[in-house]
């Protein structure tokens, strides 16, 4: 058995060690629109709105109050705890 391990070293020099081919699923907690939502597998805007089955084109983002640009929605990471509105233009006259 392989009892290589892979990790990194946090502030004051402690360990981190995790089995080498472990794998962590890692459910996060934001608040969507006013509501906690926990279980949540999305870690960037773009897989958040992808897990919500929101189409990117008509809505706008904020992450705790700051507004996401669409060309950083791929690359905007979320965090655990965050705040994120997501608001849907609806046209009309």
């Amino acid at each position: 058995m392989d009892n290589s391990v892979v990790g990194s070293r946090e502030a004051g020099g402690k360990a981190n060690r995790i089995p080498k081919g472990m794998r962590f699923f890692y459910f996060m907690r934001l608040t969507v629109n006013g509501e906690t939502r926990e279980g949540l597998h999305a870690t960037t805007v773009a897989e958040l709105l992808e897990e919500l089955r929101i189409v990117p084109g008509r809505v706008a983002v904020e992450v705790n109050r700051n507004i996401v640009r669409k060309t950083e929605y791929e690359s905007f990471e979320l965090h655990e705890g965050d705040a994120v509105e997501v608001v849907n233009f609806v046209g009309g006259g």
